[in-house]
């Protein structure tokens, strides 16, 4: 993973009609935050947004690639984040609408968990 701030700049500017952006590092690359929530990762010069299974099926259908890295036994592991497909590469007003909608993803409310039941109490 690497992360370039050049690249950092190109996706602020490329996402400027999104609105304000926070870049930060992380992990040796970079997250990219809207209204407080991680939208994107930026990495080796590839913008990857975080999608749910709608987005992801659409982003798909787009020719975006499924974040993907190899673990120190040798699985590959996926992550929920898909490539920024190439046509929106060259277009920002593309590129705002596949954004807009990661960060719609990224700002839902999370379902609260239900606490683990103790072994030693019935069911």
């Amino acid at each position: 993973m690497a992360y370039d701030p050049a690249f950092g700049d190109w996706v602020r500017d490329h996402l400027k009609d999104l609105g304000a952006i926070e870049i930060k590092r992380m992990f040796g690359a970079a997250g990219v935050k809207f209204n407080g929530a991680m939208f994107a990762i930026l990495d080796d010069g590839e913008v990857w947004l975080k999608a749910d299974a709608a987005l992801a099926e659409d982003m798909a259908a787009a020719g975006s690639r499924q974040f993907s890295y190899a673990t120190k036994d040798g699985q590959t592991m996926l992550m929920g984040y898909w490539s920024l497909p190439d046509g929106a590469v060259d277009d920002a007003d593309e590129a705002v609408t596949w954004a807009r909608r990661a960060a719609e993803v990224a700002l839902r409310p999370k379902p609260k968990r239900r606490p683990a039941q103790a072994k030693d109490q019935p069911v």
